[in-house]
């Protein structure tokens, strides 16, 4: 059996253990020894963080060829119209290439937590959410996306790793799932164990 623990990230903390500029770290949340991220989520981003203590199964969540699919629920700047979600969805070329087409539709606001700080509504009073499903993972994709049809990200959470969901957890909440099955695989899954605190204490 492999242990997998769902972790809501908050903003402005690290997806890494230490830091040496003295940074919030996943040790302020999460007390579990012997674990670490399948992947990463950026300092200015919210939302899933899958972490295990199994290493293989870290490889397979986190390793491109195995293209778990991420959801992500986006605060543009703006209201974001139907040409623009067109683009996304056939796929728009960066500077690294073009992407992947994706999936993108819009949606209400999530009921979750205000962010701390919160965006400010005098310098960005007009603002849409949109909910975009990527099959691929590069630097900051996601706001490059934005970006680049004319609706800059002001807010990012990322809602859904293949199966995995966000769920109820608040910002620094996290659960832990049981997979039944050999270590280094991920068929057949137990879910919700037990539910971690919003603040947690640093490991030693």
């Amino acid at each position: 059996m492999s242990n997998l623990y769902l972790l809501h990230k908050p903003y402005r903390m690290l997806s890494q253990f230490t830091d040496p500029q003295g940074r919030a770290t996943l040790a302020d949340v999460i007390d579990v020894p012997g674990v670490y991220a399948a992947g990463r989520l950026d300092y200015d981003s919210e939302g899933l963080l899958l972490l295990s203590d199994d290493g293989s199964l870290i490889h397979r969540i986190a390793h491109p060829r195995h293209k778990q699919p991420k959801t992500y629920w986006v605060q543009v700047e703006g209201l974001i119209d139907d040409a623009a979600l067109t683009a996304l969805k056939s796929g728009v070329t960066l500077k690294d290439g073009p992407t992947l087409p994706a999936k993108a539709r819009r949606m209400e606001a999530p009921d979750l937590a205000p962010r701390n700080p919160a965006i400010d509504p005098k310098r960005h009073p007009t603002t849409s959410w949109l909910e975009l499903t990527l099959s691929e993972g590069r630097n900051r994709q996601v706001r490059r996306m934005t970006a680049h049809v004319g609706f800059p990200t002001l807010r990012l959470i990322r809602a859904a790793i293949g199966a995995w969901r966000l769920g109820e957890l608040a910002p620094g909440e996290w659960r832990r799932e049981t997979l039944h099955a050999p270590r280094g695989t991920t068929r057949a899954r137990h879910s919700s164990q037990r539910k971690g605190p919003a603040t947690g204490r640093k490991r030693p």
